[in-house]
């Protein structure tokens, strides 16, 4: 009897750290998705990305890049969720010890969509954690009146250099109806 109460609590408590932590993640990868004309376009920004350990991984000389994969599902009743379009967006920072300068490119799904390079901390910070109105499909794949959500795994390379500290993956993910 005493097993089984031991095991009841090892469960609740298990259940609501992993609460926490999605919780957390919600806070810390912010995703905004919005319809406009005929195209999904997503923002998202992840708060707590560039932290002490991607600084000095940089500063090091390391090239770090922060990886999103960016999906857009809607629920099935009967089966898995099924996915409308998916895309990699990646950035990468190659930081030269000598010039002091920062070398930003951006790929989505390996192709190079833009590249700059910058002495500005703050342009670093945003082109590493954040993208803006990211054109992710056609609104002519959604179901008028259907339920979609947008979900972002993000993740930082090096592996050392973590997102959180002790992880280097986090999820977010937001709902939206497509109203034509």
């Amino acid at each position: 009897m005493k097993t089984i109460k031991t095991a009841r609590w090892l469960g609740v408590s298990c259940a609501m750290i992993m609460a926490a932590v999605v919780v957390q993640a919600a806070e810390t990868l912010r995703v905004t998705p919005l319809v406009h004309g005929d195209q999904v376009l997503v923002s998202f920004d992840v708060a707590s990305g560039y932290n002490d350990d991607v600084r000095d991984a940089i500063a090091s000389g390391l090239r770090t890049t922060f990886s999103y994969e960016v999906e857009l599902r809607t629920v099935a009743r009967m089966w898995l969720d099924r996915t409308i379009a998916t895309a990699v967006v990646s950035t990468s920072d190659r930081y030269d010890n000598l010039t002091r300068r920062h070398t930003l490119v951006r790929t989505v799904d390996g192709r190079v969509e833009g590249s700059v390079v910058t002495e500005d901390q703050d342009v670093v910070r945003r082109w590493l954690t954040s993208l803006e109105r990211f054109t992710l499909c056609n609104t002519s794949k959604l179901d008028p009146n259907r339920e979609y959500y947008v979900r972002i795994s993000a993740s930082v390379a090096p592996n050392h250099t973590s997102v959180y500290g002790w992880t280097t993956a986090i999820i977010g993910q937001t709902k939206f109806t497509f109203i034509p």
